[in-house]
């Protein structure tokens, strides 16, 4: 590792440390007049004011503020349940607010500034590694050392790397208020965008679409022998700052639907929820056409191009999970499990949950038509909470990115993704697409197998000139990218039944 390197990471390392000691810079001092702005409804409000009273004018601590404010909160609905006052239960959370609007410290006096700075140390700091990582060497995909290196072989820097992750998502999801710092932080980013204060969710946003950016110029660098490699990097970061971010907060600046219109169902799970149906309908015209979209995409999008491009086109080219994975994941691809116990668990889990997104999605329909909630007994909203929970936010959230250190970079895709079991279907039994093999050529290396980021023994494949057939692979193309014999090529069958011209690239021989 060179000067520049060294510079590069000791730069980040710095940036990260500032971000994450923003967390404890904070005290927090509720008034009468942020209470009063925050919980609009005037009954909550006053059901809760008696209660948040000792809370006004103190400066206290984060845990101290949110657990008063939690405190009150729940005691005032304890006393409404004993008295069978429904009606009067508070469901609204007002702790992130309230929490929000509380915060005294340098994030609030001082937000540009410190946005400004360690965003941008950060970002200095990954790309002078980036620059110098492969200056010297020959093009070509170098993977020298991955095994000797602490963050690459579920060393100790790799398990930090996960623990962290998985915290991430879970206070993102579940404890948000507890990162507040961190939201408010991007203000200045939202408020040039929207016009409105950062959200949890715009600050991950944004924190995804930059990681797959610079991590995308890292696979510029790394993949720059590849025509195949570098237009696939474009397109996932294309997509990601578009359709992902851009175009979702442009709809909310117009009173429309904020939606990612590339996100398809089953992999958008909450689609057919009535709420998402109603904000269609009520947008009129235009959210019709976004409905109308997504199930076309569903029933005719999906099965014509995986037809033609295997489910490459999406898991590879488009979606935002995949994207995060191939570019922030690459480093770690090589840690996919390739046993056949792996494969077997993966076949199971992957299809019981596109099994659990239908009936969910049944259910929820099943609700919204019939207006009855009950179905043998059991809650549909009680599906959709455990779907949410255990799919949505702990299985492609916490697991899928925290686990990339431990499993590889595609552990949601392979395991969880109920759209990647559809689109794998399809490719399995009724695509054109192959990943063809000469077996004449293959010399065991093993390269291919290695760094397959889908678990897939490529090599067993290689070694017998067959296809690769698997409805895992998603087409990356990186099995052939280091074959040091060209026996493996990206083609799809012509009109005869035979395989030729890659109809995505139009090359022959795309890599």
């Amino acid at each position: 590792m060179n000067l520049i390197q060294k510079t590069g990471i000791t730069i980040f390392c710095l940036a990260l440390t500032m971000f994450i000691g923003l967390l404890f810079t904070s005290s927090f001092t509720l008034t009468p007049e942020i209470a009063k702005e925050v919980i609009t409804d005037e009954s909550h409000f006053e059901s809760l004011s008696e209660g948040l009273k000792p809370l006004y004018n103190q400066e206290l601590s984060k845990t101290e503020f949110i657990s008063g404010v939690n405190e009150v909160v729940e005691s005032t609905n304890e006393h409404y349940r004993k008295q069978e006052l429904w009606d009067n239960v508070i469901y609204t959370d007002y702790t992130f607010s309230l929490t929000r609007e509380s915060l005294r410290g340098p994030v609030e006096s001082n937000n540009p500034f410190l946005l400004f700075l360690i965003l941008g140390a950060a970002i200095i700091g990954s790309l002078l590694y980036i620059s110098q990582k492969w200056k010297d060497e020959p093009a070509g995909i170098k993977n020298n050392n991955v095994m000797f290196r602490s963050m690459t072989r579920r060393g100790a820097l790799g398990i930090i790397t996960a623990i962290f992750l998985i915290l991430f998502y879970i206070f993102l999801y579940k404890l948000p208020a507890y990162i507040i710092e961190w939201v408010r932080l991007f203000d200045p980013v939202s408020m040039f965008i929207k016009g409105q204060p950062a959200s949890q969710w715009f600050m991950y946003g944004f924190l995804y679409t930059v990681a797959i950016v610079i991590m995308g110029i890292r696979m510029f660098k790394k993949y720059r022998h590849s025509n195949y490699q570098i237009l696939r990097n474009t397109s996932v970061m294309f997509f990601q700052i578009s359709f992902a971010f851009l175009i979702p907060e442009v709809l909310y600046l117009l009173n429309l639907p904020a939606v990612d219109l590339k996100n398809i169902w089953p992999l958008d799970y909450t689609f057919f929820f009535e709420y998402r149906i109603n904000e269609y309908i009520e947008s009129g015209t235009i959210g019709i056409w976004m409905m109308v979209w997504g199930i076309l995409l569903i029933i005719i999008g999906v099965p014509l191009f995986t037809f033609f491009f295997g489910k490459r086109w999406y898991c590879s080219w488009v979606c935002g999970c995949g994207g995060l994975a191939e570019t922030l994941g690459d480093p770690y691809r090589h840690l996919s499990d390739k046993s056949i116990k792996a494969w077997k668990i993966e076949r199971y889990s992957v299809h019981l949950v596109l099994v659990f997104a239908i009936v969910m999605t049944g259910a929820v329909m099943y609700t919204y038509f019939s207006g009855n909630s009950n179905i043998l007994g059991v809650s549909s909203y009680d599906i959709r909470s455990w779907y949410g929970f255990g799919i949505g936010f702990i299985f492609a959230g916490a697991v899928g990115t925290g686990f990339y250190p431990i499993m590889g970079n595609r552990v949601w895709c392979r395991f969880g993704c109920p759209l990647a079991a559809y689109l794998g279907i399809v490719q399995r039994f009724k695509s054109r697409f192959r990943i063809t093999t000469n077996g004449g050529q293959c010399i065991s290396c093993g390269n291919c197998s290695t760094y397959c980021e889908m678990g897939i023994d490529v090599r067993w494949y290689a070694q017998r000139g067959q296809n690769i057939v698997r409805a895992s692979c998603v087409g990356c193309g990186v099995c052939s990218a280091v074959c040091p014999r060209g026996v493996l090529n990206l083609e799809v069958k012509n009109e005869k039944g035979r395989f030729g011209k890659d109809l995505l690239t139009g090359n022959n021989n795309t890599l």
